[in-house]
């Protein structure tokens, strides 16, 4: 067998991973009706290609807004690696904010999507779930983090920050507001917690 084939997957998955981040920006950027010849252009593949890989816009679409939630989501590990659990926490923090202004300016072509009958939002909750927990285990296990904390009550925060801080003006004060709230998971972290 020769390593062909194998070259041939990987230079697919390239391919792919160029179309999902050309969509991201197109639809960010202009919408649920940007020409599809227009994303397979700016990822330097033929429309073809994309086709091969997503059939249907709407495919795309959720393919696009999936694999973001995938690569913030799978990001938590990787952070708690390199960092101490409330530094790891911080950063994931700002990546999250940083998808869902991406989600809020693909808004368009998201109501698109499920319009037409996909679900793009089927497993979201479930992944930032589980990336949300294992911070905040981790941080209550090297006691730099509450033990008590929902972690959707942390997502809600999270949203409501994105909510009223997605313009790109208001980034800073973005930057401010997580701090606010990483100081709050730090409360009683070694001591008593807010209720007591």
């Amino acid at each position: 067998m020769t390593s062909k084939p194998s070259v041939l997957r990987a230079d697919a998955r390239r391919n792919r991973e160029r179309i999902l981040e050309a969509a991201l920006r197109a639809f960010s950027e202009k919408g649920p009706d940007v020409a599809i010849d227009t994303i397979a252009k700016t990822a330097g593949v033929g429309s073809a290609t994309l086709y091969r890989h997503f059939p249907t816009r709407e495919a795309l679409i959720e393919a696009t807004y999936r694999n973001e939630l995938a690569r913030v989501c799978d990001s938590a590990a990787k952070l708690l690696a390199d960092n101490p659990p409330d530094r790891a926490m911080r950063l994931w923090m700002d990546d999250f904010i940083d998808y869902l202004t991406a989600k809020q300016g693909m808004a368009d072509a998201l109501r698109a999507a499920v319009a037409s009958g996909a679900d793009p939002f089927a497993e979201t909750l479930d992944k930032l779930g589980t990336a949300l927990g294992t911070l905040l285990r981790a941080g209550a296990d090297s006691g730099l983090l509450r033990s008590d904390i929902d972690p959707f009550d942390v997502g809600f925060s999270l949203a409501g920050v994105a909510l009223i801080t997605s313009a790109p003006d208001q980034r800073e004060r973005a930057g401010r507001l997580l701090d606010l709230l990483l100081d709050g998971l730090r409360y009683g972290a070694d001591g008593p917690t807010p209720s007591s």
